[in-house]
């Protein structure tokens, strides 16, 4: 989730820059019994400080779980009941190790490292995202976070009196573009 946002740190600014637009695509696949399946998240906020030489200095991406949606109104439900919506309406990364940006002329690599916290439990991970310079000038940046539901001790989903059985494992996967004039020099 955090790559929606740290994808302007390649801005090759000197000073600190701050962006609260972009555009992003987040969807997470998992598997069942009978099909793979996946979800889009429809809405997020965030934020983030670049600094002096590319450093990513802050990071906090947050978006409701009700913003996920898969097409199935049924599906979609048992999401929000697994991820404890009504007691954890949100889920947020936070940033919590400052990290590089390593930007060649038309190449961007990240890893962050910070706090995921779905369902009311917050684990730390790491993640690789990389992706180019686009011809606006902006970023577009890719990458994938695999996790088990397990590890936020969410229960794995079932329906149909136990028939039907979600997969423990899931994927997010992302797409984040950063446009150059959401690229704001702040002194």
């Amino acid at each position: 989730m955090a790559v929606m946002l740290v994808a302007s740190s390649a801005t090759a600014l000197a000073q600190a820059g701050k962006a609260s637009t972009f555009k992003t695509t987040i969807t997470i696949n998992g598997t069942s019994n009978i099909h793979d399946w996946h979800s889009k998240v429809e809405q997020l906020s965030g934020e983030f400080v670049v600094g002096e030489n590319n450093k990513i200095e802050s990071l906090i991406v947050k978006f409701p779980v009700q913003s996920i949606k898969s097409g199935d109104k049924l599906m979609d439900k048992k999401t929000y009941e697994t991820m404890l919506a009504d007691k954890h309406p949100s889920i947020t990364f936070q940033l919590t190790e400052p990290t590089t940006a390593i930007v060649s002329s038309s190449d961007i690599q990240i890893n962050l490292t910070g706090n995921l916290t779905i369902a009311g439990v917050t684990k730390k991970i790491t993640f690789k995202s990389t992706g180019k310079k686009t011809a606006s000038g902006g970023y577009q940046l890719t990458g994938t976070v695999p996790m088990k539901m397990t590890d936020f001790k969410m229960k794995v989903p079932t329906a149909l009196l136990g028939t039907v059985k979600a997969g423990d494992a899931v994927t997010v996967k992302l797409d984040v573009t950063v446009l150059s004039h959401n690229l704001v020099a702040s002194n």
